[in-house]
């Protein structure tokens, strides 16, 4: 007995040993804790991104919670709960439909998922610039309608922020389109990119973000559909040591949050909660232009080769992305009980506020 008891306190030891090891490599959130108690808080909200809080549209939820804490003297409490710390995107958008977490900072490429709507601003070249997303955002009905898109799911969206140009971070060099199609490239669980590579004959592999580092590491990657700010910041550039300019979209984080959960506070918090998510927003927004220079220069000096391809291959890449439009449009024209502007092609419109030219 004394001999059994032995080996079973060794075994739980271990067992513990392994545990805290586990423990001690998760991401720490002590850097960004709040410098009040929100133990007084009436009203508690969940809010959930897979990201890195050092990116400036992933920071906008420290911002929003502390800004929020403010305006409402301590009455509404943002728990942001950023670096996949819920889970997978998919995953934690069914987590907010049902009203297990009350918020999340979702990225434009998975928000199709239950808002085919949002794959407006994945569809290639058409707001593909700091300056187009800038325009889109104070667009009045344009914008407000696209950020109802998961109103019929129970999801309110209010704002976006952004982490800058996507791209191709790949292991090898990408000079030209020949040498993409040999690359095994990421790509979110979203049908406007499944599409969109598709129109350019490249196959891609479609993955949670939370699973990219260690199929990067193992080769079962070899590039990522990412902006460079990302890929720096959450350090894929020690693996992916070249990136390639591509820029045809900007990369989104939509701020979502449930429909019913928000509808219960009361109008005068309703109203601060909504301005505050703005306000915070737009703050964001002119910030993340300077910080993709910024972490492109960073790269640069660590040794990170940017490339550009030549006009005939981008505007191949331009004449291929034109048909997602076309397939896509039907998705993003749909209309649901809820939406108050009905117009009869919501793309088309947005193409020709924005100046699209396929």
């Amino acid at each position: 007995m004394k001999r059994f008891n032995f080996w079973m306190v060794v075994f739980i030891g271990i067992i513990f040993m392994l545990g805290s090891g586990a423990d001690a490599k998760k991401p720490s959130l002590s850097q960004w804790k709040p410098n009040f108690d929100p133990a007084g808080a009436k009203y508690n909200c969940i809010v959930s991104n897979v990201s890195h809080p050092v990116i400036k549209g992933v920071y906008a939820g420290f911002a929003i919670r502390d800004e929020l804490w403010k305006r409402t003297k301590g009455q509404i409490y943002i728990d942001f709960k950023p670096f996949s710390m819920l889970g997978g995107e998919v995953e934690v958008l069914n987590q907010l439909q049902m009203g297990a977490i009350q918020g999340m900072g979702c990225s434009s490429v998975a928000a199709t998922n239950l808002g085919p709507r949002f794959g407006l601003v994945n569809l290639p070249f058409l707001i593909n610039s700091f300056e187009k997303l800038d325009r889109f955002a104070k667009s009045g009905k344009l914008f407000d309608h696209f950020m109802r898109a998961m109103d019929h799911q129970g999801i309110v969206g209010l704002d976006i922020t952004g982490y800058g140009n996507y791209g191709w971070a790949t292991t090898t060099p990408v000079k030209t389109l020949e040498d993409a199609r040999k690359i095994k490239f990421r790509v979110a669980e979203a049908a406007v990119n499944q599409l969109l590579y598709r129109q350019w004959s490249i196959n891609p592999v479609v993955m949670p973000w939370p699973d990219v580092p260690v199929a990067l590491k193992q080769g079962v990657i070899t590039g990522l559909d990412h902006t460079p700010m990302v890929c720096n910041i959450t350090k894929k550039f020690e693996v992916a040591k070249y990136f390639t300019y591509v820029n045809y979209a900007q990369g989104l984080f939509i701020w979502m949050f449930n429909k019913q959960w928000l509808n219960s506070l009361p109008k005068d918090l309703q109203q601060t909660f909504k301005e505050t998510v703005h306000d915070v927003c737009a703050s964001i927004r002119n910030q993340t232009r300077d910080q993709e220079l910024e972490e492109i220069q960073k790269a640069q000096k660590e040794g990170i080769t940017f490339i550009k391809l030549s006009d005939n291959d981008m505007n191949l890449l331009k004449k291929q992305g034109n048909a997602v439009h076309e397939k896509y449009k039907p998705e993003i024209n749909a209309l649901y009980p809820d939406d108050t502007y009905r117009p009869k092609d919501f793309l088309k419109e947005v193409q020709t506020f924005i100046d699209y030219k396929p």
